[in-house]
């Protein structure tokens, strides 16, 4: 779609050049499970943009030294030199070199950091994609005088970050997002997200997700190998059926403002995911023994409260607690007194929905 030969250097007299984007990660309500293709989704998702769990990505890039073929690439995490992660971002944009063939005439050296910590349930991936992404179509912007026009630039940016992460794709726009094709969505599409913060009431802008950590174990199945084994599944393309139409009946309960049809629908989106991956062969369970026992707090509270206080969970044990800024107060004093003795060291990270990636 982006395959573009004209995106060659032909003067490389400029001095070194940094690029800096902080992109934040996000929360499926929707979720997608099963791609195929080069990262498309099996079916559509929906997401909420998340505010204060978000990656800090600084390229600096420079003409090379020496013409050759290679990516050259310096990369540092958390200010450390991390091999592996190099590997996989040089082998990334080896990938990516026919949109960007300025890629190999150009020498980098990238610094990224996270303001979450590692295992904390947060999609790490989303948020380093999607902000290197942004990096690239920044130099692609200075250098060549393309992508002028914002929706064009986000557009781009969620191509080449689905590349790197299917939920990358989602991360950039403010509020919310939503990835794959889906009847009556025109502008839906699998290679990109389109913005969905025009289609949200004024009370999901202002939501509060709580991240309880149940457990900072490595998780004993990847997300990946998870999406591989929904194509021997016996009940995928039932669910897939299912997530369009959860699609959208989400779409209309994000429009009307309805916080509990919200939550009862994030709620089951949540263990339709986690049965998915008992009902895979081979079975397996990602959920640890406090996750159920938060479920059942979180349930008996608001059973006697009558508040909307509802989960959600990606691929992996902690909970993420959804509710209205106007109960947040009652929420967190039940959260620090029923739930955080559950939480391992009694860690849980305060965030809420975001605005979306922004230059640094």
């Amino acid at each position: 779609m982006y395959e573009n030969p004209k995106l060659k250097i032909t003067n490389t007299d400029f001095e070194p050049t940094t690029i800096g984007w902080r992109s934040p990660s996000n929360l499926a309500i929707v979720k997608y499970w099963g791609k195929f293709g080069i990262q498309e989704p099996r079916n559509p998702s929906i997401s909420l943009t998340l505010k204060n769990a978000y990656t800090d990505t600084t390229l600096t890039y420079a003409p090379k030294a020496k013409l050759s073929s290679e990516i050259e690439l310096e990369f540092f995490f958390e200010n450390k030199k991390q091999p592996a992660f190099k590997t996989k971002i040089v082998k990334f944009l080896k990938s990516i070199q026919p949109i960007f063939p300025f890629l190999n005439q150009l020498q980098f050296t990238i610094y990224s950091s996270n303001s979450f910590p590692h295992s904390a349930g947060i999609a790490s991936s989303a948020s380093s994609m999607s902000a290197l992404a942004l990096c690239l179509c920044s130099i692609e912007r200075e250098l060549f005088g393309t992508l002028q026009n914002d929706a064009d630039f986000y557009k781009k940016v969620s191509y080449i970050s689905r590349l790197g992460s299917g939920s990358a794709s989602r991360s950039m726009y403010p509020v919310a997002a939503m990835w794959g094709e889906l009847d009556g969505f025109s502008e839906a599409s699998n290679l990109y997200a389109i913005p969905f913060e025009d289609k949200v009431h004024e009370v999901f802008k202002g939501y509060h997700d709580t991240i309880l950590i149940a457990s900072r174990g490595e998780k004993s199945v990847s997300s990946t190998a998870g999406h591989q084994l929904m194509e021997g599944n016996i009940y995928a393309e039932s669910r897939y059926e299912q997530a369009r139409n959860r699609c959208r009946d989400l779409a209309d309960i994000l429009k009307a403002g309805d916080v509990t049809a919200f939550g009862e629908l994030a709620e089951d989106e949540a263990l339709t995911l986690h049965a998915l991956m008992m009902c895979s062969k081979p079975s397996y369970m990602l959920m640890r023994p406090n996750s159920m026992a938060m479920i059942e707090k979180v349930r008996n509270y608001r059973a006697e409260t009558k508040q909307p206080l509802y989960f959600s969970l990606d691929a992996g044990p902690n909970l993420h607690l959804l509710y209205p800024d106007a109960i947040q107060p009652q929420v967190m004093d039940f959260i620090k007194s029923d739930l955080v003795p559950l939480c391992q060291d009694g860690e849980f990270i305060e965030d809420r929905v975001g605005n979306g990636a922004s230059r640094i």
